[in-house]
């Protein structure tokens, strides 16, 4: 089973992938989504990290320090950011961070990951502004996206044909001038957020 939900409060998506598990649900993959494996139902301990890794033995070996730790990786990648763990025993301890610095720093590195993509996305957002590549007038009027000439002076059937054939491609034309920037708003939203998020949890 796949599902598609976001988080930007990792305590929020924990009790979620736990309550799951009770349901019979165990996390096996979050590359596209989250993707469930049927299993028994559990009281699972499930606690999350963000971390990204240059090199793929210094993955390995975070991963084998929280195993040894009482802490099996289930998922996430060298490249993914958040990794996920569950506890293996009950004698284990209860979190896989020490204290409430080390806990609040998974959402330092998540708000430093949305701060460096918005970084990127500026100078890209500058260009496409400044060739004429994204036409900022015609997004706020939205009747110059159509080529069509002389469709606002067409009535009835006629209108209607042009306008519906257009339509796709108008939107196909929007989607494209809209990406860059509404990426932009989202990382820097998700950054402020995240960012939130740590200084309340470092306290």
């Amino acid at each position: 089973m796949r599902k598609f939900k976001f988080f930007l409060d990792f305590d929020k998506e924990e009790k979620w992938l736990e309550e799951m598990a009770k349901k019979g649900y165990q996390l096996k993959d979050r590359t596209f989504g989250y993707k469930f494996l049927l299993t028994d139902p559990e009281d699972a301990k499930i606690k999350i990290d963000y971390r990204k890794f240059k090199k793929q033995e210094d993955f390995i070996d975070y991963c084998t320090l929280f195993e040894d730790s009482g802490w099996k990786h289930i998922a996430g990648s060298k490249n993914s950011g958040t990794q996920y763990f569950q506890k293996l025993n009950d004698a284990m301890e209860e979190d896989i961070f020490s204290d409430k610095l080390s806990k609040a720093g998974k959402y330092k590195r998540l708000s430093d990951m949305f701060t460096e993509t918005t970084i990127c996305f500026i100078p890209i957002f500058v260009a496409l502004l400044t060739t004429d590549v994204i036409d900022v007038n015609a997004l706020l009027h939205p009747k110059e996206l159509f080529y069509t000439p002389g469709l606002w002076e067409m009535k009835g059937i006629s209108f209607w044909g042009a306008f519906l054939f257009e339509t796709p491609f108008v939107l196909f034309r929007s989607f494209i001038w809209l990406f860059i920037p509404v990426m932009l708003i989202l990382n820097i939203v998700f950054g402020y957020q995240a960012k939130k998020l740590y200084e309340m949890n470092k306290e």
